[in-house]
């Protein structure tokens, strides 16, 4: 996949095996923080450990993403199930603690359906987050997603089960949501 400038301040790129440091040094800061909500971070105990997502072994057909903020790596996004034949996917993000509020996902995942719509010809994108996340609830929300529903205990995060709520955009509501 190719780097997205999504606007002045943020840009999203591939990454590279020399980001692994950060990328451990970013998630071991917010740790307490991103444990309570994704499942992968207690596995996340060295930079060695991001290997595998880096070299896209960690499984899926998918684009994985960092989030550059002024020149920094503030977290990762992507759209995984890019296989589909029914041409559908689903966005995923995370960011540092200290980067919330300042609209940076919601850019990342505006830049991320005009690419995944406009570009990759996708036609269902869809964003499945833990019913108790409400800031990041906020953001499918504030994209003009159509809530379809919960999936109930479908998440298993450090012991417990979470309910997702699942939100969906078409191409067709998102083109005309531009249009607007």
């Amino acid at each position: 996949m190719n780097t997205i400038q999504v606007d002045d301040e943020i840009l999203l790129r591939p990454p590279k095996i020399s980001d692994a440091e950060d990328l451990f040094a970013l998630v071991d800061s917010s740790r307490d923080y991103l444990r309570r909500w994704l499942p992968w971070v207690d596995g996340i105990r060295s930079a060695r450990d991001y290997r595998p997502w880096i070299e896209g072994r960690a499984g899926g057909n998918e684009y994985r993403l960092l989030i550059v903020y002024k020149g920094a790596v503030v977290g990762a996004t992507g759209i995984s199930d890019l296989d589909s034949p029914n041409k559908a996917g689903e966005i995923g993000y995370w960011l540092a603690e200290n980067m919330q509020g300042r609209g940076i996902v919601t850019r990342t995942c505006r830049a991320l359906l005009n690419y995944a719509v406009g570009e990759l010809g996708m036609n269902r994108m869809q964003i499945r987050i833990a019913t108790g996340n409400k800031e990041s609830l906020a953001i499918p929300e504030r994209l003009g997603f159509q809530f379809e529903g919960v999936l109930r205990q479908a998440e298993l995060v450090n012991g417990e089960y979470y309910d997702l709520a699942l939100y969906s955009m078409l191409a067709s509501e998102w083109r005309e949501a531009k249009a607007l």
